[in-house]
């Protein structure tokens, strides 16, 4: 495995704000920023607070690359737009919107500078992946599900690290999240990952930035350079 870790990338480390106000997000993310590559701010935190969320976190780290978990489903061009006027580096887009709302948002996208990710279900489709690549989508996220995970009835499988491959060599950078801690990370060793989420583990840590450099450190054991 090692001398297939050397020619990866290392993946980056993606804090999920998914907190329902900015006081419980900002706290833990505060703690955690000198390990944090990536801020999420939530669908739970947007819907509870709107594209403030976005506005105040840009305004405290304006070098940190931003993701408004937006998961847009329709009226992409008009949604992607207010993210991105927010301060959002990256949108996110639902597998199951469009093929017209995909190229929406990617158009929007690029007037920014912006990048586009698209949210997997458990399933996908190989050649609908190819088209969001075609279209411009750069990122897309293998995940567990939140309420499967919670109910102890989704694991992490061979069939993901097939999945990540595939994707990955179609050009895409791959994000893996659903409960992801450190001791999952050993799993992913030899797999392209990008981008690794963390949500509770850092947020509802008693420590998140203990947490946060935890998580940091495996990936650099997991994905030596």
């Amino acid at each position: 495995m090692a001398d297939i870790n050397t020619q990866l990338e290392r993946p980056r480390l993606q804090i999920a704000l998914d907190t329902t106000d900015m006081p419980s997000a900002l706290r833990p993310l505060n703690a955690a920023i000198d390990q944090v590559d990536v801020i999420e701010c939530g669908t739970i935190l947007i819907i509870a607070e709107g594209l403030r969320a976005v506005r105040e976190i840009r305004a405290l780290y304006p070098n940190k690359t931003i993701l408004a978990d937006v998961r847009i489903a329709e009226a992409g061009a008009l949604i992607a737009r207010n993210c991105f006027e927010a301060g959002a580096n990256w949108v996110s887009v639902v597998a199951g919107a469009s093929m017209t709302t995909v190229e929406q948002v990617v158009k929007v996208a690029n007037e920014f500078g912006g990048e586009v990710q698209i949210e997997l279900g458990e399933h996908y489709d190989a050649d609908q992946a190819r088209e969001w690549k075609r279209l411009g989508a750069k990122h897309v996220i293998v995940h567990r599900s939140r309420d499967a995970e919670v109910a102890g009835t989704l694991k992490w499988g061979e069939d993901d690290v097939e999945r990540i491959k595939e994707l990955h060599d179609m050009g895409f950078t791959v994000t893996i999240t659903g409960g992801v801690n450190a001791a999952d990370l050993p799993f992913f060793e030899g797999s392209p990952v990008g981008v690794v989420i963390s949500g509770r583990g850092i947020v509802k840590a008693d420590d998140p930035l203990a947490a946060a450099t935890e998580l940091k450190n495996t990936i650099n054991t997991v994905w030596p350079q």
